[in-house]
């Protein structure tokens, strides 16, 4: 009834709180006496307590079991048991440390499935513990996770199951908001006929309390309650204030957090083409509810948005070639499609992916924002079927100008693709369960990313550091910004931060000061909140990131997030949570299961051991129990931005766009104030600088939907070659081969007239009179080498395209659009605001956004090279 229970539940946006504890003899020998769930929610940062006193009244010993419904996103932090007035408590390790008594219990045959899925956002802990005659036992279980926000509100919701009548039962949540609770309902069984009695809801300013006490009587009269007690849910739905366009910011003990939910800004209209698998296994009624969510999502387009509709199996057929406008006559003929798709033959995913594509990139329009949705049943099985190729194809053909979202329709598809597919390309991956409101599913989805607000969202503040994410591509109404960092410097009274995106092609900034040292609202019991959050988010946010990882930037974060888990005491799939029990020589184990993925009954064994490990492994294809850390809903902060500043809107159409082109280069002009910028196409092998005087060259290649290089060459008269790359640098002299990692202590290497000046991210290359910094920079999580040249030298004739050490333009009056004259030509221009990659800072700059051709003199096949 649990997992029946559990189905019920929309996806989106809910933490779940479902408590039971099931003895494992005839309930009337065991007396659950009492049973607490207190959660407390500051600053949208949830911390839920269970604790179960149960009683043995057996005139023998027996074993009691301990069982409790957690989120499959939430962290245990504590657990413990407190047997004849001794406590044994829960100590966190790195998984492999506990590996010894995981062999030891397994070669035993004991249990290696504690924890399995029960439905879509819930889990199933179990332990047990042998109890003397007439004597008790105490179960304690912490866990904590952070709210998200989504469609408006945030949704706490507690099952309650205990399977039997409790003397003394007791819910209670307190919700702290400093911007105050703009509204808060409770809803759910549990708030039906007698029971509704049974709760109470008391507001404040900033503060609301919810209690649930419901008599032993009470406790069998619910809907679906009766001998056994309680069983059904609690929801208590809310939000907070927004008077602050700004966002909010708190500061609490050298930490902070920064939640930005702008509403002011004008909806983005959208260029959505929807994917959707045809194949003969969406047979039946994946396929009828498939049709029917996309009757409900065309009804709900705008009319300024445009469309396309892809279905594919083994062949792509499009019901229009080129996206269309939403207007009433074009949708109604969309709805004419969709309701004559129908199953048939294999899944061309590759083919139907690069179309959707396509069909993007053939219609571009300004100040709209652009969004694939793939739907899917299964795995790739005609056309391309190599998954690392399929990857990789739509990687270089979006080129990260547009987010992917996959939505896995069952359990047979391969959700671990579809999870590394979205997240190369900016989306993320959604888990559709089959079931009789799959179309809900699909629909709310939707209804998620329906109303974008901004895109090309970056974040620059001074005074913080150890910041969450700061860089997305997308903000929707109805979801929340959040990032949250560490105050570089206690004693500053303030820091300052920054937020630039677009909204509706138009350049929108906030900027704010933030008083450090205002007075907090957090009571000083829970002052240690706002450290666990930023651990919390920080540990999810590299977890979620090793998807992508390979080689040592996967062991960096690896290590990082490991090192947090055990100083927070997270049990998360990196770590282990030990704990002893009275008895001797024992163990158990607890694996959580992959997402997705049901264990075989015959695997969850009686529990009579005396060691508790809740293992979590978080890596694709691993054998056994694992499971699949990277839930769907885990990835949805991907499409939401992340901030960390409080600041003020500044919305004109003058404004500029940021950041339009992805490699521009800054170029200086003579006696202006704002410089010109230019755009090279990716990819290619570039002629960087050449001095053919001094058989000097430079040479870098890009990769497409990347930012600046991934390797500069230099050489240097006949014998000098330095090759960067992201990972090491590799210099020969003609007699010498060195090799050089990035990130070693600084060094400086001179042979004649070459000197090579080695710091922690950063090369400065002297080559005769030529100089140029070469730095390692990182964007999205992705490193890249960026050339600046801070001083040209004198009477040389340097080509290539960093060769020109400035130029001059005059700007031309009475245009109707802003119009430059460089070198005796008219060219067009607009306004942008781009990242200085010359600067370790990456400052943003104002330039001129010109052709390559105005300021290169020729085409880009004129500056290739055929190797570097």
């Amino acid at each position: 009834m649990m997992a029946r229970a559990a189905l019920r539940l929309i996806l989106l946006g809910v933490f779940l709180i479902s408590v039971s504890s099931h003895p494992v003899k005839k309930k009337h020998n065991v007396d659950i006496y009492s049973f607490y769930i207190n959660s407390t929610v500051t600053s949208r940062y949830a911390t839920t307590v269970i604790t179960s006193r149960v009683a043995n009244t057996l005139n023998e010993s027996q074993e009691i079991q301990f069982e409790v419904k957690i989120p499959k996103t939430a962290f245990i932090s504590k657990f413990r048991m407190t047997i004849e007035g001794k406590t044994y408590d829960g100590i966190v390790k790195e998984k492999e440390e506990a590996q010894q008594q995981y062999s030891k219990a397994v070669s035993r045959g004991q249990s290696a499935g504690l924890i399995k899925s029960v439905g879509r956002t819930l889990e199933d802990f179990k332990t047990s513990v042998t109890v003397a005659a007439f004597s008790k036992v105490t179960f304690e279980l912490t866990y904590e996770e952070l709210l998200k926000r989504r469609l408006g509100k945030y949704e706490l919701l507690i099952n309650a199951h205990p399977m039997q009548p409790v003397a003394d039962f007791k819910m209670d949540v307190h919700i702290q908001e400093k911007p105050g609770i703009s509204f808060l309902e409770v809803k759910g069984d549990l708030s039906t006929g007698d029971l509704a009695n049974a709760i109470k809801t008391t507001r404040a300013d900033k503060d609301a309390w919810v209690t649930f006490y419901p008599t032993r009587d009470q406790q069998t009269k619910c809907k679906s309650c009766g001998e056994n007690g309680l069983n059904g849910d609690l929801l208590i739905t809310y939000d907070v204030e927004r008077q602050n366009p700004k966002g909010e910011v708190m500061v609490s003990n050298g930490y902070f957090v920064h939640y930005f939910a702008p509403s002011d800004v004008p909806r983005i209209p959208k260029n959505v083409v929807f994917i959707i698998d045809r194949s003969g296994s969406m047979y039946g009624r994946k396929i009828v509810q498939t049709r029917l969510a996309l009757l409900r999502i065309l009804s709900d387009l705008d009319e300024d948005d445009h469309f396309g509709l892809i279905t594919f199996d083994s062949d792509i057929d499009t019901w229009k070639r080129e996206l269309l406008k939403a207007t009433e006559q074009n949708l109604e003929n969309a709805k004419s499609f969709v309701k004559e798709i129908r199953e048939r033959g294999t899944t061309d995913i590759n083919a139907a992916v690069l179309a959707g594509v396509d069909m993007i990139n053939r219609h571009p329009r300004e100040g709209t924002a652009s969004i694939l949705i793939l739907l899917t049943d299964g795995d790739p099985t005609s056309g391309e079927t190599n998954i690392e190729r399929i990857m990789a194809n739509v990687k270089e053909a979006i080129g990260l100008k547009f987010p992917l979202y996959c939505l896995g329709f069952g359990h047979d598809v391969n959700f671990d693709f579809l999870t590394k597919m979205s997240l190369e390309n900016g989306g993320v991956a959604r888990r559709i369960y089959e079931d009789s409101d799959a179309d809900l599913q699909l629909q709310g989805f939707y209804e998620e990313v329906a109303v974008p607000l901004l895109t090309d969202i970056h974040l620059k503040y001074t005074g913080g550091t150890n910041l969450t994410e700061t860089s997305f591509t997308l903000y929707f109404n109805g979801s929340e910004i959040v990032v949250s960092g560490q105050i570089t410097d206690n004693s500053v009274e303030s820091f300052t931060t920054e937020v630039i995106a677009v909204s509706k092609g138009n350049n929108v900034k906030y900027q704010d000061t933030v008083m450090i040292k205002d007075p907090s609202d957090v009571p000083p019991e829970n002052q240690d909140f706002m450290q666990r959050l930023w651990a919390y988010l920080t540990v999810k946010q590299l977890l979620e990131r090793q998807v992508l990882l390979k080689g040592q930037e996967k062991e960096d974060e690896e290590k990082e997030a490991l090192k947090l888990s055990l100083k927070y005491q997270f049990v998360t799939p990196l770590t282990s949570m030990v704990v002893t029990k009275p008895q001797e020589d024992e163990a158990e184990v607890a694996d959580k299961p992959k997402e997705g993925k049901e264990e075989p009954e015959s695997m969850l064994l009686p529990v009579t051991q005396s060691h508790l490990l809740a293992v979590a492994d978080p890596w694709p294809n691993t054998p056994g129990f694992a499971y699949d850390f990277f839930d769907a809903d885990t990835y949805l902060h991907h499409m939401q931005p992340t901030y960390a500043s409080k600041t003020e809107l500044l919305l004109t159409t003058e404004n500029p766009v940021l950041q339009v082109c992805s490699n521009c280069f800054l170029l200086s002009a003579a006696g202006q104030s704002k410089p010109l910028c230019f755009d090279v196409p990716v990819p290619h092998k570039l002629k960087l600088l050449q001095d053919s005087a001094s058989d000097f060259v430079m040479n870098g290649e890009s990769l497409s939907g990347h930012n600046g290089f991934h390797q500069i060459a230099f050489h240097y008269k006949t014998n000098h070659h330095l090759i960067i790359s992201t990972k090491s640098s590799s210099y020969r002299n003609g007699q010498d081969d060195v090799q050089i990692l990035w990130g070693q202590t600084p060094t400086q290497r001179d042979t004649e007239d070459v000197s090579l000046v080695v710091l922690e991210d950063q090369m400065n290359v002297t080559m005769g009179n030529i100089h140029v910094v070469i730095l390692l920079q990182k964007k999205d999580q992705v490193l890249f080498l960026w050339p600046a040249i801070w001083e040209y030298p004198k009477d040389v004739n340097l080509t290539g395209i960093l060769g020109k050490p400035n130029i001059s333009y005059e700007e031309i009056e009475g245009s109707q659009t802003p119009t430059l004259k460089i070198m005796n030509k008219e060219v067009e221009t607009h306004l942008e605001t781009v990242s200085d990659y010359r600067l370790h800072s990456t400052p943003f700059q104002e330039c001129w956004h010109v052709p390559f051709q105005a300021v290169m003199g020729g085409e880009i096949s004129d500056f290739t090279v055929t190797q570097l």
